[in-house]
């Protein structure tokens, strides 16, 4: 059971730290250069959390393309979000919104790139989303 809920944890606590920090980046400031300084203190962290881990540093071993694609994926959804909330989005709204909407998507993307089933209740949960959507952001 733990091994299914830390993840899960682990998600939720540090997507309320990113969305916190994402908000308070001030305005005056680049958005790109914010990114920097953000992915030079992730890279630190992810080389101490890699090397504590295998004790062996071969980045050749561990290279592939999805691992540059997802560096370009989340450039965009770093950049995404600070500019969301620079647009006026509440805190609250903004990230829900774009949750409830990728979740949306994925079950589209786990259809047709990967086959999986999607089921009546998946369906329905989907169009509560949607409603849900509409009561979060309808002024």
């Amino acid at each position: 059971m733990w091994g299914m809920l830390w993840p899960l944890l682990l998600i939720i606590i540090s997507n309320c730290f990113y969305n916190i920090c994402t908000k308070s980046i001030p305005e005056n400031t680049d958005a790109f250069g914010t990114l920097v300084i953000t992915y030079i203190a992730g890279a630190l962290i992810a080389f101490v959390m890699f090397w504590s881990h295998s004790g062996d540093f071969s980045i050749s071993r561990n290279f592939n393309w999805p691992s540059v694609i997802l560096g370009f994926a989340i450039v965009g959804l770093e950049a995404g979000y600070v500019y969301l909330f620079r647009a006026g989005w509440q805190i609250s709204k903004g990230s829900l919104t774009a949750n409830i909407c990728l979740a949306i998507v994925l079950l589209f993307v786990g259809l047709f790139m990967y086959g999986e089933k999607i089921s009546l209740r998946q369906i329905i949960g989907a169009l509560v989303c949607m409603a849900g959507l509409y009561m979060i952001n309808a002024q």
